[in-house]
């Protein structure tokens, strides 16, 4: 019984296998295409093996795959797997081969076939239980037409008028060639595969190559323009050029040399290559220029430039940019009416052009900037700064920063950069300003408001190097006008490899004539259009061509080619604003600062240097004083070896961490006295603020330094959001530091004696006591003359030495109430630990705000420089000097705005009364600069 079980088991799995057969197959052309006749012939098979002693029952079942190599059906007359077609069946041959001849493109009723699949089966392919009928699959590739274009070489041509262009090709089938021109024939060549024709070119003609192999149609398309020859019009900028005479018309002008053609594409010809809109081209300049006439005024046109038919980008002097990825994210409120991308029309950044809008009205035109060495300058991120993150919203918490006394506001980069929520040092147009801060009128505005509270505008520009987004980075990249690669060889503007050791991005060479007339043609546009009054140039040691970028010590050494340049800048800065203010963040060594600080100083200009004291300034608020590591007296410009005021010093910048973040973490302590406690690391912020605005120069405040903030600089990310925190404003501990600040500045720029020469600084030791004395040589009357700066940085309550420069009655400066007072025989001071003192030899009205309001009169600007208005009817005006002398007077009819002129006055506090025709009274404080 078991031996019958073994010989079933063994048919059965033979006649398994019969079922599938492996036959072999042949074909009569080694190569064919869809419409060939093709014959297969099949061998090794044996259909009775199938079909019960029926040795013609063999059929084919074919499918194919179309050009894109994707399977795309079956034969229509295939059949059914179970009832093959009769049309699908094979010949027998009589010597044991079976044939099969068809044409493909009938067989499928398509031409759309690269790949032949098949195998061969039986009328009734389907299972018996003991496999399906059928063979393996077999696979026949088809030969496919290729188009090869040998003359012209390149996708565009550009010849003068007349020039015979060559047009040769090849395919690999033979086939019928037609040469269209702007979609008409134009040449026509039959059965062949050598295509050979020539054509005068006398206009701009885009030209298609077909070739047909009598199954499709396929192409080679290229471009041929004639050469543009066009001086550019006298008077025409790079960029847009408005015309002030109609405002139907504006004149595009882009320098692009070793570039043929440039087109306008816009949403005035639905971004299509025209030839209407082709630009002039002036030859010897290597500019392209065109005069866009018939535009709508006050309408969003839209455009970038077409350059060699190939890379879009658009306007490198753009004033406003569109972007496809970030604007969807600016809210109205920021951006009221912001135009929308032209998605589906294009790619990459859009001008926006506009015309006949009016002209912005200033409404402060005689702004007087303050001097350099009294500038307070408040550096402010407005992403970090507001939730609104908007020109608006900072315009409307200036009575914070003007309370606190600061005369200026730096603001981290504001030209369009990458993305929204940036820093800013990711520039890629540098004339556009970036739309998530608000609109240019916004902009405007609050630099209006500035001025009219006596402070000024200092922008942070970066001007080392762009993004991949810039356009004349993307002109020329090995990237083919991608955002990535680096700078070809051929790019006017950006080196290949960074010639200094501090790049990031694409690095500009400012020995480049093409670079230095990008950055004065932006330079001009902010100061003309904005009046923006200073700009802090960034990472100003990538300016040379002489180093490379792992050569450190080469970057930091004196390079003179960057002291011109950088000088040469200067000097166009100037030219157009003789008061301008000038920031370097070199943060180098002094032979090469000293240059630029010197640097036309004879004239009252001068180049300011960032002056970082971050680090000897912490350890001083920390408690640690081993090693002189907490002397800060490089805060003097003095001592850091300027002979003016040329070092703008900070105890914090974006760039640095917050000191309140390591008095926490690390502050020093001794018994129950703790520098990581909250309120005892706060108050020493104080004392640090009186060690650092009564040394004579120029001071810069990093956003909410003055409360304290102490939140890591690499939380979210060394560039990342960081918490808003206006809830700081009501915790007395912190507003403190905000109050005493705010004390010595007002201190610092009504006094003259803060600008004086003649002071000196013991900051050093190991105890942690330091002093400053100043005195005013020029001093008469009441004028301060003598200020003795006390403070004990240590960790233990000590005694300190005063050494006052004269006898007499002192005055704490810092005493609301003016009372407190001290004799100046008086040689030493016992002073807690973080502790200080700021004491002159004549009191000062620091403290007085403004006395009865009857009236509510509010003065502006205040403090003020030559003149300052009321914002109501008066018909006496008085001021008084802080001794109760009357300085001047004014009676008459004054109108609401009127200005009264106080340019007879020294700089100081004065009092002012004011009344009207009801015989109302206001009385005020008026700070005059």
């Amino acid at each position: 019984m078991k031996k019958i079980i073994y010989l079933f088991s063994f048919f059965s799995f033979f006649l398994l296998s019969a079922q599938e057969q492996q036959a072999s197959i042949s074909i009569d052309k080694a190569e064919f295409s869809v419409n060939d006749v093709v014959t297969i012939t099949v061998s090794n098979i044996d259909p009775t093996l199938w079909n019960a002693g029926q040795p013609n029952n063999i059929y084919i079942w074919a499918w194919y795959f179309d050009l894109n190599g994707s399977q795309a059906g079956d034969s229509p007359t295939n059949g059914s797997w179970n009832d093959s077609n009769a049309l699908q069946k094979l010949t027998n041959n009589g010597n044991g081969t079976y044939g099969f001849t068809f044409t493909p493109s009938a067989l499928f009723g398509t031409t759309d076939i690269s790949k032949i699949s098949f195998l061969l089966k039986a009328d009734d392919g389907a299972s018996t239980g003991s496999g399906e009928k059928k063979t393996q699959n077999n696979f026949l590739s088809l030969a496919i037409n290729e188009l090869t274009l040998t003359a012209p070489s390149d996708y565009l041509t550009v010849v003068d008028s007349g020039t015979l262009i060559n047009f040769s090709a090849t395919s690999t089938l033979t086939s019928d060639f037609t040469l269209k021109a702007n979609g008409t024939p134009v040449n026509t060549a039959n059965g062949t595969k050598n295509y050979n024709f020539d054509y005068t070119l006398t206009s701009d003609v885009d030209f298609v190559l077909e070739a047909n192999d009598g199954s499709r149609t396929i192409s080679e398309s290229f471009r041929a323009r004639l050469t543009p020859t066009n001086p550019v019009p006298s008077g025409m900028l790079d960029g847009v050029n408005l015309d002030s005479n109609d405002n139907t018309k504006a004149t595009l002008v882009l320098y692009a040399p070793n570039k043929s053609t440039v087109h306008v594409i816009g949403n005035f010809n639905n971004w299509q290559e025209n030839a209407s809109f082709k630009m002039n081209k002036d030859t010897a300049r290597d500019k392209f220029w065109i005069e866009l006439t018939g535009l709508t005024p006050n309408t969003n046109h839209m455009y970038q430039y077409l350059v060699d038919s190939t890379i879009k980008v658009a306007d490198p002097y753009s004033t406003t940019i569109l972007d496809e990825f970030n604007d969807s994210s600016i809210n109205a409120t920021t951006y009221p009416n912001l135009p929308s991308y032209p998605t589906g029309s294009t790619n990459h950044a859009v001008t926006l052009l506009r015309t006949g809008d009016p002209d912005y009205s200033w409404q402060t035109t005689n702004f007087q900037p303050p001097a350099k060495t009294d500038l307070v300058i408040y550096e402010l991120l407005i992403r970090d700064f507001d939730e609104l993150h908007s020109f608006d919203a900072i315009k409307a918490r200036l009575d914070y920063i003007q309370d606190l006394g600061a005369n200026a506001i730096e603001f981290m980069p504001v030209n369009e950069f990458d993305g929204n929520k940036s820093w800013g040092y990711n520039p890629s147009f540098h004339m556009a300003l970036d739309k998530y801060y608000g609109t240019p009128t916004a902009f405007k505005q609050f630099i209006d408001e500035c001025h009219n509270r006596g402070i000024a505008v200092i922008l942070d520009v970066v001007y080392n190097h762009a993004t991949g987004q810039n356009p004349f980075y993307r002109l020329w990249n090995t990237d083919n006008g991608g955002y990535g690669g680096q700078a070809s060889v051929d790019n006017p503007f950006f080196n290949q490899t960074a010639t200094h050791s501090y790049s990031v991005f694409n690095d500009f060479n400012h020995q480049s004539e093409a670079t230095k007339s990008y950055v004065e043609r932006t330079v001009k546009y902010w100061i003309e259009e904005y009046k923006i009054d200073g700009f802090r140039w960034d990472l100003t040691k990538g300016f040379t061509q002489l180093c490379t970028s792992s050569d450190e010590n080469c970057t930091n050494e004196f390079k003179k080619d960057r002291v011109d340049v950088l000088k040469e800048y200067a000097d166009y800065q100037w030219a157009m604003d003789s008061d301008f203010y000038i920031i370097f963040e070199h943060l180098g060594g002094i032979d090469e600062e000293k240059q630029w600080a010197d640097y036309r100083a004879n004239e009252g200009k001068g180049i300011m240097l960032w002056n970082n004291i971050n680090g000897s300034y912490n350890e001083a608020t920390m408690g640690y004083h081993v090693n002189n590591q907490s002397n800060f007296s490089n805060v003097s410009y003095s001592v850091k070896g300027f002979d003016g005021p040329s070092a703008v010093s900070y105890m914090e910048s974006h760039d640095e961490q917050r000191l309140m973040y390591k008095n926490l973490q690390f502050g020093n302590s001794n018994g129950g006295y703790s520098v990581k406690t909250a309120n005892t690391a706060l108050a020493r912020m104080q004392t640090a603020g009186a060690f650092f605005f009564t040394v004579p120069g120029p001071k810069m405040i990093w956003q909410f330094g003055e409360l304290g903030y102490e939140v890591d600089i690499d939380f979210n990310g060394r560039t990342g959001e960081k918490p808003i925190r206006w809830e700081y404003v009501t915790n007395p501990d912190r507003k403190a530091i905000y109050d005493v600040w705010a004390r010595l500045i007002h201190l610092k720029l009504t006094q003259p004696i803060f600008n004086t020469t003649n002071f000196s600084m013991d900051l050093g030791g190991t105890n942690g006591l330091k002093s400053i004395h100043l005195t005013l040589d020029s001093a008469t009357g009441n004028d301060i003359k003598y200020i003795t700066v006390l403070g004990n940085f240590g960790v233990t309550q000590q005694s300190i030495t005063t050494n006052f420069q004269e006898g007499g009655t002192w005055y704490d400066l810092m005493d609301e109430t003016g009372n407190t007072t001290i004799n100046g025989s008086t040689t030493s001071l016992s002073l807690a630990s973080g502790e200080f003192k700021v004491f002159g030899n004549n009191p000062s009205t620091l403290s007085v705000n403004s006395f009865e309001n009857d009236l509510n009169i509010q003065v502006y600007p205040n403090p003020a420089s030559t003149s300052f208005q009321v914002n109501t009817s008066l018909e006496k005006v008085s001021i008084y000097n802080i001794t109760g002398k009357l300085v001047n007077s004014y009676k008459g009819n004054f109108k609401k705005g009127h200005a009264f002129n106080i340019s007879n006055l020294p700089k100081g506090v004065y009092i002012l009364k004011a009344e009207n025709d009801k015989k109302e009274k206001d009385t005020i404080k008026l700070v005059k600069l």
